[in-house]
This record gives structure tokens, sequence and C-alpha cells, in this order.
């Protein structure tokens, strides 16, 4: 099984058995990488998600055939370990219509270079109004999440109050900033 929490529920991008809501704990879903490629760049950095110690994080579950685990375990470390800013690490998910499983999850690593869970609401919402990077825009990664999470049945009140105080802030279209 592999849990994911971000870009994962929306674009894994390897086969799967099974797609299952699930609910980790220990980890919370936070807002805490800056991203200076995918969804902003080395002048302007973006953010993208993380699960950072303590809480829970409610996402989905994917079961891995056995055949294509070789296959999409390297796929997700080209995908995710190539700033070294994850930890790989086995939890246990419980699917919300299902047993418990162990999952692997990257686990933010918070001595990566690129770790911004100190950043402020305020500062998120700023950055979320203005980085964009090769594969769009810190406030699309978003809010592609927050509607993937809505598809599940699933909620997260925080990224959702993000979102919404982004969007009352996108810059005026020809803007400079933009």
């Amino acid at each position: 099984w592999v849990f994911g929490y971000g870009s994962l529920i929306w674009k894994p991008e390897f086969e799967f058995e099974a797609r299952e809501p699930a609910r980790i704990h220990g980890y919370h879903r936070r807002l805490c990488l800056r991203s200076v490629s995918y969804r902003g760049t080395h002048d302007c950095p973006g953010v993208v998600a993380g699960l950072d110690r303590g809480g829970s994080c409610l996402g989905m579950a994917y079961r891995i055939g056995a055949a294509a685990v070789p296959a999409v375990f390297r796929g997700l470390w080209e995908r995710e370990m190539f700033l070294g800013s994850y930890r790989p690490t086995w939890l246990r998910a419980q699917l919300l219509r299902g047993p418990r499983v162990e999952a692997l999850a990257f686990v933010v690593r918070r001595d990566a270079f690129n770790y911004g869970g100190h950043l402020s609401e305020d500062e998120l919402v700023d950055i979320l109004v203005r980085a964009c990077g090769s594969k769009g825009s810190s406030l699309e990664y978003l809010q592609r999440t927050v509607a993937a999470l809505h598809e599940a049945g699933l909620r997260d009140p925080h990224l959702e109050r993000l979102m919404h105080r982004a969007e009352g802030r996108r810059p005026i279209s020809g803007d400079a900033d933009a």
C-alpha cells in the first residue's frame, strides 16, 4: 500500500489494484515544503504539502499489485525523493471502509533545505497568490488537492481556509508580480 496526501491523490501516475480513503495517525498534512521547480522558482519559491509530525491525516491508500511493486516504487522514488525532502516511512493506515494496512508514505524531513514549517498562514497565502513553477501554481496545487479530497468525501478545513483566502487575493491580470 502507498498513502497519498497531496498530488498523489489527484495524480498518482502509477498502476494500482485498489484505491481507498484512509487515515494515518501521528502525522498531519501541511503546506510546509518550498517548491523551487514544480510549483515555484528559486526567485519565488512555491509551497506543497508534506506529512509533518503530530495529529492525523485523511488521504488515499493505494494497493499495488505484487508484480508492479518494483516499477511503482522506482517511479515513486524518482518523483518524491529527488530533492531529499522526504523520508520514506511505513505507517499504519486505517482504511475508512476496511482494515488497517501498512502503507508507504513520504514524511517531510524537517532538516531538508526546503522545509518551511515555520511559515505563518499569512506568509502561505502570499506564496499561494504569487508562486508558479513548471507544473503550475502553488494555488492550483492546493485547489486540486482540496477538490480531490472532496471527490473522495474527505475534508481538510485548514487547506480549505488557505485556499479561500488565497483565491480572494489573486493578483489582478497583468500584474507584474503575477
